[in-house]
């Protein structure tokens, strides 16, 4: 969608129900009859769900992005010492249709939950993908969890498209979900996207700042949202403490970075 259309949008108050029209027309060609299983043996969401989350109907990305940010999480909880399997409960925020959640299926001993604020996908997962438990939830604040209840939360690709006063709301939501010593993993559009913004955005983002693209969408693809690193660890994060940071290291969310970071 260009810029011209969506600033006339947003002036006139439609830019989320515009840009929503535009991921179903993304999703319009029929599906295929049948209940489609992927390799995995679990079902593939149908294309309007799909679209949502990875911003394409291809279901072959949908499954191999998901795939990859599955891996990303499991080596970085190496990394940390705290391999996968030993977890006792753990959160995808933002779990969408199941992109990332179905390839922990086959978990014994950790509790798998995940939360969206797309209750249709909250709805798919609870009836697809049993073997964990989900929740739907507000743009904002709060969880339907009590406090200090997992070991790891993730948000993949969440906080790239929340205005921020909501990120730092949901930061702090996060953390009071977390228990102590526990891990929050998200991405975020880094330098790799620097040139992507315009001149004053980039004195913006050089200084420090995040910058955020089509506010009024926040919580779809179209809200952009652009962090320096400082940001994230020193004005986003102060309650928690840096673990690790690999630029770009967000395998299945091309290009963004991955912050590591502990509850104290």
């Amino acid at each position: 969608m260009k810029d011209r259309l969506l600033r006339v949008l947003e002036r006139g108050g439609v830019l989320r129900r515009a840009y929503r029209l535009y991921e179903l027309a993304k999703s319009a060609r029929p599906e295929r009859p049948g209940r489609r299983v992927a390799a995995d043996g679990l079902p593939v969401p149908p294309r309007r769900l799909i679209v949502r989350v990875a911003g394409t109907a291809s279901a072959d990305w949908f499954l191999e992005g998901g795939h990859l940010g599955a891996e990303t999480i499991r080596a970085a909880l190496a990394r940390q010492g705290r391999p996968l399997e030993r977890l006792d409960a753990m959160l995808d925020f933002g779990c969408g249709c199941g992109r990332v959640t179905r390839y922990w299926a086959d978990l014994e001993q950790t509790r798998v939950h995940g939360t969206d604020a797309n209750a249709d996908a909250v709805d798919w997962c609870r009836r697809n993908l049993t073997f964990a438990r989900f929740e739907a939830n507000g743009l904002a604040p709060p969880l339907p969890h009590e406090a200090a209840s997992f070991d790891l939360v993730y948000a993949l690709s969440v906080f790239t498209h929340l205005t921020e006063d909501l990120q730092q709301r949901w930061m702090a939501e996060l953390e009071r979900v977390l228990r102590p010593g526990g891990l929050l993993m998200l991405t975020t559009h880094g330098d790799r996207y620097r040139e992507r913004l315009t001149p004053a955005e980039r004195a913006r983002f050089d200084a420090g700042d995040v910058v955020v693209r089509w506010s009024d969408a926040a919580g779809t693809n179209l809200c952009s949202a652009f962090h320096p690193r400082s940001y994230v660890e020193q004005r986003l994060a102060t309650g928690l403490r840096p673990a690790e940071f690999v630029a770009e290291g967000a395998a299945g969310n091309p290009h963004q970075d991955l912050h590591v970071l502990r509850k104290p």
